[in-house]
């Protein structure tokens, strides 16, 4: 997918502007005075914006961006270079940089001229998992005097960010239940610790000793661990509770993003171990993605994670599990991503244990947005804050009751939701 900037006509500066009142003021002083120096001094004026006009490069000469993203966790770095036909151009070359919304911005951007194209680095911070979409910057030429400048065009591809808890992409440990086959379709032959020889990797931290493959290890000098195959085919349907509550528009916005760029995580960690993965996004009404694998299903996932965003009216819980039952078959392990801030959340849980789907619920807690963690904090704060966590627990702990529940505090991390599914419960795990 490629973004075109649309070139525009000029745009006026404001010295541009104040020159032109200039010229007519002295142009009105020569009428009333009947004197000609006022009027060949509001010439000049009245010309430069005009050659300044003249000086600009034309639309078709076009500049070459080239850009990506870097850095890793919170930290986010993007780094680019644009090159232009007439390297003297680069000089009047001015760029706006358009960050979009939760991202903050560390350091200001800074903009270099070396080895004939023009580079720049971006220092950003996401203060929680995100996952958002960045347009290219906007780049503008201007006159000798900046009196005016244009739009150049140029192709470059908007950077996907995607920052989610490291941990999960790091659910191998976590073995879903074997689906039954529909006719027409056939197991997956998944990658998996038992089985026939597949292959030699590189060893990884969850390897056991019994994996590794130690003659190939002391031949390559490194450890490579044995791959097997496994015939196996695990459903997993993730569930974004997009429904507006009474946190308010910005927190539920910010909620929502969490869930989102968790929720992109969660997929790309199973769908790495060939399972298939499903998603639906419940608003007023539910938006679904079907139960697919590969790397089309994951663009798919992809965009309609994107576009997920706060719906305007809450829908009827009872709705979500009817809706659900209609796209998905009953039995899929099923992971709910919500806050659990309505009054009816252990009835949703229970709607969709009805349709027969076991539920586990990833509950992301609003108090890190509402009291963030600052030196200057007061007691009172202090003591709101201490309530409203005793209101969230026994929330939590009503809600446990129809299904386990991880109450989500440090968005960095999802080492809570590893532990919880693969903890051993009584009676047939749905995991």
């Amino acid at each position: 997918m490629q973004a075109e900037v649309v070139p525009s006509g000029p745009r006026w500066r404001a010295a541009s502007i104040l020159l032109w009142v200039a010229a007519l003021l002295l142009a009105a002083a020569s009428i009333a005075t009947r004197d000609p120096v006022p009027l060949f001094l509001a010439l000049p004026l009245l010309l430069a914006p005009a050659l300044a006009v003249a000086s600009l490069p034309t639309p078709s000469s076009g500049v070459r961006l080239s850009w990506g993203e870097e850095g890793s966790g919170a930290e986010i770095a993007i780094a680019g270079r644009i090159e232009a036909e007439d390297p003297r151009m680069l000089r009047r070359l001015h760029l706006t940089f358009q960050r979009p919304s939760p991202i903050e911005q560390v350091r200001p951007p800074t903009i270099a001229l070396t080895h004939g194209c023009l580079s720049f680095r971006l220092s950003w911070r996401a203060p929680f998992p995100v996952f958002v979409r960045i347009a290219p910057p906007v780049v503008t030429a201007s006159d000798p005097l900046d009196l005016v400048r244009l739009t150049i065009p140029h192709q470059a591809p908007p950077l996907l960010v995607s920052r989610y808890p490291p941990e999960a992409t790091e659910l191998d440990a976590v073995r879903l239940r074997r689906t039954t086959t529909v006719p027409g379709e056939a197991p997956s032959r998944a990658v998996g610790r038992a089985g026939d020889f597949f292959s030699v990797r590189a060893a990884t931290r969850s390897d056991t000793r019994r994996q590794i493959n130690w003659r190939a290890s002391a031949r390559a000098g490194r450890l490579l661990a044995n791959e097997f195959l496994l015939e196996r085919t695990g459903d997993l349907v993730l569930v974004l509770d997009a429904r507006p509550s009474s946190l308010g528009a910005e927190q539920d916005a910010a909620i929502l993003s969490i869930a989102r760029a968790s929720a992109r995580g969660i997929a790309l960690g199973f769908l790495r171990l060939k399972a298939r993965v499903g998603l639906a996004v419940y608003g007023e009404f539910l938006a679904t993605v079907p139960l697919g694998s590969g790397r089309t299903h994951r663009f798919r996932l992809d965009r309609a994670l994107e576009t997920a965003v706060v719906a305007g009216a809450a829908g009827p819980d009872e709705r979500l599990a009817v809706q659900l039952r209609r796209n998905f078959p009953p039995g899929v392990p099923t992971l709910l991503i919500s806050t659990l801030a309505s009054d009816g959340s252990r009835e949703l849980l229970l709607h969709l244990r009805r349709r027969g789907f076991p539920v586990y619920v990833l509950s992301p807690s609003p108090l890190p947005l509402l009291f963030p963690h600052r030196p200057s904090e007061t007691s009172d704060d202090r003591l709101v804050e201490r309530l409203l966590h005793l209101v969230r627990r026994r929330s939590i702990a009503a809600v446990w009751e129809e299904a386990p529940v991880l109450d989500w505090t440090d968005y960095w991390s999802l080492a809570g939701l590893h532990a919880l599914l693969t903890r051993p419960t009584s009676g047939s795990r749905p995991w």
